[in-house]
């Protein structure tokens, strides 16, 4: 049985954590900011889809939601 390396347990680690963490920040931004019609879909592919569900929603809806309303004030 092969044995793993401390810091590829490390990195493995810091990946899994940080898809979690950004899986999550996706599902919190589209909860909180989707319109109505959109909202449920865009849940469900992330739900689903975990990681790849978040980075689509992220590099496709987010920026055509930010374009559409405007950016955020501040």
């Amino acid at each position: 049985m092969p044995s793993i390396d401390p810091i590829e347990l490390l990195v493995l680690l810091v990946i899994g954590f940080g898809g979690t963490a950004f899986w999550i920040w996706m599902i919190i931004e589209c909860i909180t900011k989707e319109r109505d019609p959109d909202r449920l879909v865009w849940i469900v592919i992330i739900a689903v889809t975990h990681f790849i569900g978040a980075a689509i929603y992220f590099v496709i809806q987010r920026p055509r939601r930010i374009a559409h309303s405007g950016p955020p004030p501040g």
